[in-house]
């Protein structure tokens, strides 16, 4: 009996400590724990990939891979001969556009003046048919007691048709008059619209020419130039790349490790570039899908055998300010994310929640177990 007992008990509690070893390796009970961790985490950053906007050879580049740029600072220089140009070339085309809409001002004002001769040519028409008419009676009379003779009166009745015949023609100048004002006046919608579309011209040739210097959106660090002088570059070719300051995480957490985690909780970040280090950060929000839902090929589990796979939910950690090795961290680190989902948030709510929504019921120990597991 003894001899059974000392053969069976070493292999007893070897099969019990390898049990409580797979327990604790799969964080399954009693050796559960709230803290949810993944590798499946990375930096990321808002890296500007830096085109040029018109085309031509370029003829300066000033700095180097890797250097840190403020916003406004030149990166590449094309070629801007014939972009000044065309410049000088609108500038001409404005400024004949506009001395024709001045010299049509003048116009305007000869014809508004044409005008006014006319309506004096018609006053002094009707008065000239006044006078005739005032003759005429004077003289019919004396014609009737044969007093003047009948060639004085065909005299001043032909000065009165004359009289007639003046204002008739005084009335036909104002209306020509008046005609060439309204052609004028509709000329100068025309001349106008040309004076517009040569000062946009100008513009669209000040932007081209100001866009043969590409220059820096915002501060940050280049990446590595792609561009050497006396290269021919056009819209859409990649010169360099931008990397500003501002970075975060984005942590690919399993669909079962997520249900206890809120907006605001902390984070412990540790950086695989940095020897481990670890910085704090917080979660600021969660992706509206499942990745898989943005993938270019979406599996279609609705067709041949299936077999339940746990999805992974982005979750954006903002890296804590303030911190003396945060500045190294740069995007595309690999990271390893430690969230306590026992800590309370600092605000927000929780993932899934919706307002008028029934609690989420918890989930059972089998799955709660599987969400201890290191992504």
């Amino acid at each position: 009996m003894k001899r059974l007992l000392t053969t069976v008990f070493p292999a007893l509690v070897i099969g019990i400590a390898g049990a409580l070893f797979v327990l604790h390796a799969w964080g399954l009970p009693p050796f559960t724990s709230a803290v949810q961790m993944t590798d499946n985490a990375y930096v990321r950053g808002a890296v500007t990939t830096i085109s040029p906007q018109v085309s031509g050879y370029i003829v300066d580049i000033p700095l180097q891979d890797y250097a840190e740029v403020h916003e406004g600072d030149l990166i590449a220089r094309i070629d801007d001969r014939s972009y000044r140009a065309r410049l000088e070339q609108a500038r001409a085309t404005l400024a004949s556009a506009q001395a024709a809409l001045a010299n049509l001002e003048l116009t305007r004002a000869s014809r508004e003046a044409s005008i006014v001769v006319a309506t004096a040519q018609i006053h002094n028409a009707q008065a000239g048919v006044e006078k005739a008419q005032l003759d005429l009676n004077r003289i019919l009379p004396l014609l009737a007691s044969q007093v003047q003779s009948r060639a004085t009166g065909d005299n001043a009745r032909v000065a009165l048709r004359q009289a007639e015949a003046a204002l008739e023609q005084a009335r036909a100048s104002h209306l020509v008059a008046e005609r060439a004002l309204a052609e004028t006046q509709g000329q100068r919608q025309n001349l106008q619209a040309a004076v517009e579309g040569a000062e946009a011209a100008v513009h669209l040739a000040e932007i081209d020419l100001a866009n043969t210097r590409v220059v820096a959106p915002r501060n940050g660090r280049l990446g590595e130039i792609g561009a050497r002088v006396g290269q021919y570059v056009s819209p859409g070719t990649q010169v360099t790349a931008l990397v500003p300051d501002q970075v975060w995480v984005i942590a690919n957490y399993k669909e079962t490790q997520i249900a206890g985690m809120r907006p605001g909780q902390v984070a412990t970040l540790r950086v695989d570039a940095l020897g481990g280090l670890a910085l704090t950060g917080h979660v600021e929000r969660f992706s509206p899908a499942a990745g898989s839902e943005f993938s270019v090929i979406r599996a279609d589990n609705a067709t041949g055998n299936f077999t339940k796979v746990a999805q992974r939910m982005p979750v954006r950690i903002a890296i804590d300010p303030g911190q003396a090795m945060a500045g190294l961290v740069s995007p595309g680190m690999s990271v390893v994310v430690s969230i306590d989902t026992d800590q309370g948030s600092q605000g927000g709510m929780r993932l899934g929640a919706r307002e008028g929504a029934q609690p989420t019921a918890p989930r059972p120990q089998a799955e709660a177990a599987h969400g201890v597991n290191p992504g």
